[in-house]
């Protein structure tokens, strides 16, 4: 069990309704672990103990899985933004070495090779 943080307060109320309560309270709520609220409905020895801490664990199972998912998401939403990221350079140096290939050779400076008509020799 341990007390929250005025942020974590404001967000628990945020995000439960049925603790709006809370809202305007000046205390800072305790909540119990995952662990700590299994122990506690163990130590309670009472059918609706039991459905309590059953339905406790089910709980903590689904919100351990959705962060999971969510961490899963978001690893793989960095990993597309690196590789956009490397991709969007790689395509500016494609655009640079294509821009420098369009610019017309300067004539004067370059000695023509192949074969030469009779009047172009030397």
């Amino acid at each position: 069990m341990f007390q929250l943080t005025a942020e974590e307060k404001e967000e628990v109320v945020a995000f439960c309704d049925h603790l709006k309560i809370l809202k305007y309270s000046p205390v800072l709520p305790q909540v119990f672990t995952e662990y700590g609220a299994v122990i506690l409905a163990s130590v309670l020895n009472s059918d609706r103990a039991i459905k309590v801490n059953v339905q406790i664990v089910r709980i903590f199972i689904q919100m351990r899985e959705l962060l999971m998912t969510n961490q899963e998401i978001l690893l793989k939403l960095e990993q597309l933004e690196r590789q956009t990221l490397q991709n969007t350079k790689d395509i500016q140096d494609v655009f640079a070495h294509l821009k420098q290939l369009l610019i017309p050779p300067e004539q004067a400076n370059r000695q023509r090779i192949g074969f030469k008509r009779a009047d172009e020799r030397e």
